[in-house]
């Protein structure tokens, strides 16, 4: 579920891996991610409009697996 201004995507295998859940989870100033009992993402739909757009997410992932999307540009 999209914010009104931002969406985030991340790609499942990124999301199922424990990992890299914590350092996503970790790095957002904003808390728009969150890390379930198993290790896997979870994005936090009510935070996604307080994205900076800082790229802290991008920069902690492999290339290509996480997306920022400004909805006000579509």
């Amino acid at each position: 579920m999209a914010g009104m201004f931002i969406d985030v995507e991340v790609d499942p295998k990124v999301a199922a891996d424990p990992a890299l859940a914590k350092k996503l989870t970790e790095v957002c100033p904003v808390n728009i991610f969150a890390q379930e009992k198993d290790g896997r993402l979870r994005i936090v739909a009510e935070n996604l409009d307080e994205c900076t757009l800082c790229d802290l997410c991008i920069q902690a992932a492999p290339a290509g697996t996480v997306r920022v999307i400004k909805l006000y540009e579509r």
